[in-house]
């Protein structure tokens, strides 16, 4: 049986959690749910000046929240309504990413065509760009989420860590950059809803970041990336006062393209090993990994203890043809950094530790969206490492199914009740393998 014993230094592995020691209670139900799974939407509408206003029209399932409500989201100013009221001792897990608000609409090519816009590409635009674009969508209904592969992440974290499991909950922060406006107001409502406190105040008279993503009707994704005040992380006191006080820090791999923001990746790896946590870094892109090659292997081969990374991903890293085998890449990557998560679609995916890896299979799904994936697994394997787990086929497969499930929706997002059973089975999981050694212990 493969094992996390000897992942990382016993002074700070298995200290990570006291808290979480016992076991949660126990209860048999199904893993995947019958019938669909309903995702809340924000309707959004552009007025002529390429304003936005934001109405949140929550439906069942969505951030936890139980009734509809319809209502322009205003401005929070300064955001301190934002800060949690009593901050725990330590966060579980704090994350340090790009804060963007995802706008998602379906459009007919000739709109592409019109606007001079490359169908499947993605592009960062700037202020009067996006405000082209958004006046063109006026009289259109899209969505929009306080997205990005980190909060996918951590929202499925939070959840899985829910304190309706019956044991006590996580604590999931993030920090990063939004402005003042509403749509920094937004997205910091929309994480707390889904009980991940967004930390970081609002940047006075700034703009928040968004990426607008047009879908055509043969499916293929345009992106259109607007950075706003989220292309500068400064590494201040209040942000290295949070780093010292959690678990896990995990690092989002975009951040790597923003300008000085690798200073700030650097001084938060360092003091979040200082005070004991353990740093886990997502590759996010095969593109940002070729455009910061160095500063890459920079944070991964002296900071990083989780790595999270698709195949082709991994194989960038490697600076290697991704025609290799996924577990090749796993393997090597593993001789550096402590746990290596490779995941290859369909295929399933490998979890490395010391030079050698392991293959999960991948859980049977109908899929039905497969964005946010990679996202979903990232969170299986956070949970089962703040849950101590010493399996990695047991994390591996735990990972494999909140995938399979996020796959098998329509939306990124794992839902409240689905994150409920997986957490009980992979609780059940684990109450197996203690009892097991319990026994093995009294022969």
């Amino acid at each position: 049986m493969a094992s996390l014993s000897h992942l990382l230094p016993s002074t700070r592995f298995p200290s990570l959690l006291p808290k979480c020691a016992s076991p949660l209670p126990i209860r048999t139900s199904r893993l995947f749910p019958r019938g669909g799974v309903r995702s809340g939407s924000v309707s959004v509408t552009s007025s002529n000046r390429g304003c936005v206003k934001v109405f949140a029209i929550l439906q069942g399932g969505d951030e936890s929240e139980s009734e509809e409500e319809e209502g322009e989201v205003r401005d929070c100013q300064g955001g301190e309504e934002m800060v949690p009221s009593v901050s725990p001792e330590k966060w579980d897990v704090l994350g340090l990413g790009q804060a963007m608000v995802d706008f998602s609409g379906i459009v007919e090519d000739e709109f592409l065509e019109k606007l001079g816009i490359e169908k499947g590409t993605r592009k960062v635009v700037n202020h009067e760009e996006r405000g082209r674009v958004l006046r063109a969508m006026d009289g259109c209904t899209y969505k929009a989420a306080a997205g990005g592969s980190l909060s996918n992440t951590l929202v499925a974290l939070a959840r899985l860590g829910s304190r309706s499991v019956g044991g006590p909950h996580l604590n999931i922060a993030m920090a990063g950059s939004v402005g003042s406006d509403p749509l920094g107001s937004f997205y910091r409502t929309k994480l707390r809803r889904a009980n991940v406190d967004f930390l970081s105040k609002p940047v006075k008279d700034g703009t928040t970041g968004t990426v607008i993503v047009l879908t055509t009707p043969d499916a293929q994704r345009t992106m259109l990336a607007y950075q706003g005040t989220s292309s500068t992380v400064s590494y201040d006191p209040y942000l290295a006062s949070i780093v010292s006080k959690t678990n896990i820090l995990i690092v989002e791999g975009y951040l790597f393209e923003l300008p000085h923001t690798i200073e700030t990746i650097k001084r938060a790896c360092e003091d979040a090993h200082a005070s004991g946590a353990l740093v886990a870094v997502t590759a996010s892109d095969v593109s940002c990994i070729n455009r910061c090659y160095d500063d890459f292997w920079d944070i991964i081969g002296n900071h990083t203890d989780i790595l999270f990374a698709n195949s082709n991903e991994a194989h960038a890293i490697c600076n290697i043809a991704p025609s290799g085998a996924p577990i090749s890449v796993a393997r090597h990557l593993s001789q550096t950094i402590p746990l290596v998560s490779v995941t290859d679609g369909a295929n399933g995916s490998y979890l490395g530790v010391k030079g050698e890896a392991i293959y999960i299979p991948p859980s049977p799904c109908r899929p039905v969206d497969t964005c946010g994936a990679g996202d979903a697994y990232s969170s299986g394997i956070l949970y089962g490492v703040l849950r101590g787990a010493s399996d990695l086929k047991g994390m591996g497969a735990l990972a494999s199914r909140v995938a399979a499930v996020v796959v098998g929706q329509q939306g990124t997002r794992l839902q409240v009740h689905d994150a409920e059973r997986l957490a009980e089975c992979f609780e059940w999981h684990l109450e197996k393998l203690r009892l097991g050694s319990d026994q093995i212990s009294s022969l």
